[in-house]
């Protein structure tokens, strides 16, 4: 038992230190765009929830039989030749993708199914710290800036102030805003989307229930987006055009996120009182 111990731990870490050298430079760049890209600032935070998610089922892990599964170095292979293809297309979604996929394998290879089984739903975590392509994110980003420039017109012509839209552009009568890219609420969506995915994983909730709270995000995410460009609106009317910029703009940002997730928790200790309703 013990020279098995000794041998799993040995290609644990010859495979670690290969892996750390074939992806550095995907790596890298990787941190490097969470660094630089707001829209992708929690993608820090990703690894460590997911290993999280995997200590936590440290209970059920220790109780699989690790037995070695060859189909892993099939996904190993597809992983890293999808790095391969993606470093010659200077496709960086795809290099990305293959590393998480790279990874996945060599949890199947040395682990064996039963253990990958018990890990799959963190595996797949990790996507959510791969920026998406712009391509994709575009075409997303812009629908979601004329439906939030519409719906926040709505509101704040409700309100009684006067507001013409012209596209994604809000006319004031002392000032005219534009719902720009971060303003689409696409980026809270995403950080939101990998808040609940993890908190429905980490969760005792049905799983039902977890998939509710998963999606509730959705919705939030565009209710606290619509609240934060309202209220950048209506005090861009009466306070004045620099009430739109600069650092009260960022700080808005950053409560509607704190009130997001406020909602959010929320969510998760509705849904955990119902069940327990219904259990009794």
């Amino acid at each position: 038992m013990q020279k098995q111990l000794t041998s799993i731990y040995a290609q644990i870490a010859m495979l670690t230190v290969s892996f750390a050298i074939l992806f550095y430079h995907t790596i890298a760049k990787l941190i490097k765009d969470w660094s630089i890209d707001d829209n992708y600032s929690h993608g820090f935070l990703i690894p460590f929830i997911t290993g999280y998610m995997i200590w936590q089922k440290k209970q059920e892990l220790s109780e699989c039989v690790s037995k070695p599964d060859n189909w892993g170095l099939l996904i190993m292979i597809m992983g890293l030749g999808l790095h391969l293809v993606g470093n010659i297309g200077a496709e960086l979604f795809t290099m990305r993708f293959g590393m998480v996929l790279t990874i996945a394998g060599l949890g199947l290879f040395i682990f064996g199914r039963e253990v990958s089984s018990k890990i799959l739903v963190p595996m797949v975590y990790m996507i959510f710290m791969i920026p998406i392509p712009s391509i994709i994110w575009n075409k997303l980003a812009f629908p979601l800036q004329l439906f939030a420039a519409g719906l926040t017109a709505n509101i704040v012509d409700l309100v009684g102030i006067p507001i013409f839209r012209e596209g994604n552009i809000l006319h004031l009568p002392n000032t005219s805003l534009e719902v720009v890219d971060a303003c689409s609420g696409l980026r809270s969506l995403t950080s939101l989307l990998a808040l609940s995915a993890a908190f429905a994983y980490i969760g005792s909730l049905t799983k039902v229930n977890k998939w509710i709270l998963f999606l509730s995000a959705i919705p939030i995410a565009v209710f606290v987006n619509i609240v934060r460009l309202t209220s950048t609106a209506i005090m861009a009317r009466y306070i004045g055009t620099k009430a739109a910029e600069g650092f009260l703009h960022e700080m808005s940002g950053i409560v509607v996120f704190v009130v997001a997730f406020v909602m959010l928790f929320l969510v998760s200790a509705m849904l955990t009182k119902i069940e327990e309703k219904v259990l009794r």
